[in-house]
């Protein structure tokens, strides 16, 4: 059985994904940072409906933290799907905003996304088979008032997600970003009212955290193996 990876995974979009991908018989790591409990909870959730999964948790920001943790993953086989998904988001126009919103946003991520994809390559190329997908957003894409800082570390993911596809290729390992829009959850729920999201979505609604996981399941299956390189927008025609 091949395993998989979620960052973030006790997290809305996260959650979503990991119920997703344990239908295709994968067994999955929950990752947490701080709420293992909601991720144990996921755990359950996964394996009342027949499937396979267990739950971590670390910081990972903390690259050595992050490193002690995957090598312990590593002992017991290669992850061959990584669902970077991990982020956060600190809002403020740029010439308020401070030092440190700046740094948190693009150490998880950005700097999150090297310390966990970076230790589980070489395993992963070993196998010949792999899936990774990122998750960067429409503010990585066109930009968004307030989110320099978050802006600058999805459009990092984009950059990354195109120079490791290129290098992992002939491996047989795809590498994909997920640019959402705005997706309902907890991240959005105080920022987007319905007059909002009808003056700024095409579609006149919020996407769903199922609809970003449909996504990734698909990236993540064999039908998507000649699919790599690519940013997939998933925002009701925003752009």
């Amino acid at each position: 059985m091949k395993r998989a990876l979620v960052t973030g995974g006790s997290g809305d979009i996260g959650k979503a994904i990991c119920l997703e991908l344990a239908k295709s018989n994968l067994h999955i790591i929950v990752h947490a940072n701080s709420n293992i409990a909601k991720a144990n909870k996921i755990v359950e959730e996964i394996k009342s409906s027949g499937g396979s999964a267990e739950s971590i948790s670390f910081d990972i920001t903390d690259q050595a933290a992050s490193l002690a943790e995957l090598e312990k993953l590593l002992e017991h086989g290669p992850i061959q799907v990584l669902v970077n998904n991990a982020g956060i988001h600190q809002d403020a126009i740029l010439a308020g905003m401070k030092p440190e919103q700046w740094n948190q946003v693009i150490n998880v991520n950005l700097n999150g996304f090297f310390n966990v994809t970076q230790p589980l390559l070489l395993p992963m190329m070993q196998t010949r088979w792999g899936r990774i997908i990122n998750l960067s957003s429409i503010a990585g894409v066109m930009g968004n008032r307030g989110q320099a800082n978050y802006a600058a570390a999805k459009a990092g993911i984009i950059g990354a997600t195109k120079s490791l596809a290129m290098e992992v290729a002939s491996r047989g390992i795809t590498v994909n970003a997920v640019a959402p829009g705005i997706i309902a959850g907890s991240m959005t729920k105080e920022i987007f009212d319905k007059a909002k999201i009808k003056q700024l979505v095409p579609m006149n609604r919020t996407g769903t955290a199922e609809e970003v996981a449909a996504l990734v399941g698909f990236l993540a299956s064999n039908s998507a193996g000649y699919i790599s390189s690519q940013v997939i927008s998933i925002n009701g025609a925003m752009i």
